[in-house]
């Protein structure tokens, strides 16, 4: 004890060792600093070489594990580029990157056949974008304030309603000042946009102009893809400039609260985000998400609506009721944060590699063309951000809502809430991309069949 006491360290060696330590602004240091993503630069550069090799040599397996990968190691890398570009990064940047990169590459042919059956395996076979889908919309109804859940649902579909006529009749003017018939106009413009995306809009309807026109439905679906796909991008660009706009006048926005309650400080305790994060609870809140999406596959046949909106629905009853266990609720909500924090990018990767067709767009589009179909989506949003004024809706969150109508289904909603930062209006999207989708697809059908 003495010797320590008495044989103290000169202050000059003290000195010394500090200033031979590596200084923090060499090159080296600030190499390992650097990040994609959360990942160390270094450390990512091994993965993405390990996963490129693995591609290249056909060793990469053809499953959730490969698919994975794949869609992560690229989602994080073009979604950290969208964050960081100037003007790109204020107009959801993140999303127009993931979806438009590998839309591009499959267009030139530069992902190789190995990835991309990991990618087709882990999007199609393993349906992870129904799982995301299904964890984003239970969660986020179950960790939601029930006051906002039920004012919510009641007042989205007036704005959604005004939207809707507002779009059909901006896109009609503009598609006929620039020479398109109104018959090809509403047909094939506006209602591919506001049909419910692709594999719930597109397909159907589809079938349904071939059965009255007498036309393959391959000849229609390339017709009818570019609409829907532009007029997404549209949307995904508007959502990044209303986060901004939210950002710049905060009493515009609900930072994702639709209806303006008094109370909104309450939602802090109603979404337990000061509560720990219990991992078997999230475990536990995955088996309720994926429950909630087989019922809703089991009850679809005998009610005659389709699953995604029985799911929707019955999670609202159960919030609205609360009978789920405040426990389960709250693994529920950490599981939704979990993924929407960690997988939206890698999953929008998957979106433009697989539901993305480049190609169809690229024969349609005219400066025309590009025109109507911004006007429609427009128009849309537009009268959501004024009829959410008037309906004690926040502006900002109305017209998100509202605007998802124009988007590729679930696809769509993922993205354009994505570029605005706002995942808790999921269920609000969903219903109004399905529910509205759906009928506009019965609309448009029973006009065409007596139009013809």
């Amino acid at each position: 004890m003495s010797l320590a006491k008495n044989q103290e360290i000169p202050s000059t060696h003290l000195k010394l060792s500090k200033n031979e330590e590596i200084p923090s602004s060499s090159f080296f240091s600030k190499i390992i600093g650097y990040k994609v993503g959360v990942i160390p630069l270094p450390l990512y550069l091994v993965l993405a070489a390990v996963i490129f090799m693995a591609s290249m040599y056909s060793k990469l397996p053809a499953d959730m594990i490969g698919g994975f990968a794949v869609i992560m190691i690229m989602g994080i890398f073009l979604g950290d580029i969208g964050l960081k570009v100037p003007i790109l990064k204020e107009i959801g940047g993140p999303a127009i990157m993931s979806i438009m990169i590998p839309s591009i590459m499959v267009f030139y042919n530069l992902i190789n056949p190995s990835a991309l059956k990991a990618i087709t395996a882990v999007m199609k076979t393993s349906n992870f974008l129904y799982l995301y889908i299904s964890v984003l919309v239970v969660g986020s109804i179950l960790g939601m304030n029930r006051k906002v859940l039920v004012q919510g649902f009641l007042r989205m579909f007036v704005p959604l309603i005004v939207g809707t006529a507002a779009a059909i009749s901006a896109g009609l003017l503009v598609g006929t000042l620039f020479g398109y018939t109104i018959h090809h106009t509403f047909f094939y413009i506006i209602i591919p946009i506001m049909g419910g995306g692709i594999g719930e809009g597109i397909l159907p309807l589809s079938i349904g102009y071939s059965g009255i026109l007498k036309i393959p439905q391959e000849a229609l679906i390339g017709q009818l893809i570019p609409a829907a796909v532009i007029g997404n991008i549209v949307a995904i660009i508007c959502a990044g400039l209303l986060k901004r706009l939210g950002e710049k006048k905060p009493e515009l926005t609900g930072n994702g609260v639709l209806v303006k309650t008094g109370d909104d400080l309450s939602l802090l305790d109603t979404k337990g985000i000061d509560k720990p994060i219990d991992f078997p609870l999230m475990g536990a809140g995955l088996l309720i998400a994926c429950s909630f999406f087989v019922f809703g596959n089991l009850a679809s046949p005998f009610i005659g609506i389709p699953g995604a909106i029985i799911m929707i629905f019955t999670a609202a009853i159960i919030k609205y009721l609360n009978i789920m266990p405040a426990k389960m609720e709250q693994g529920s909500f950490h599981l939704y944060k979990f993924v929407s924090s960690s997988l939206t990018w890698p999953l929008m990767v998957g979106l433009g590699v697989l539901y993305t067709p480049l190609k169809d767009v690229v024969a349609t589009v005219t400066l025309g063309y590009l025109v109507v179909v911004a006007s429609v989506v427009l128009a849309m949003i537009s009268s959501g951000y004024f009829i959410g004024r008037f309906m004690n809706m926040y502006p900002v969150e109305s017209a998100l809502v509202t605007g998802c109508h124009s988007g590729l289904g679930g696809t769509g909603d993922v993205a354009i809430l994505s570029a605005s930062n706002r995942m808790e209006l999921m269920p609000f999207a969903q219903i109004s991309t399905r529910i509205g989708g759906a009928s506009m697809i019965v609309i448009a059908t029973i006009l065409l069949k007596l139009w013809h």
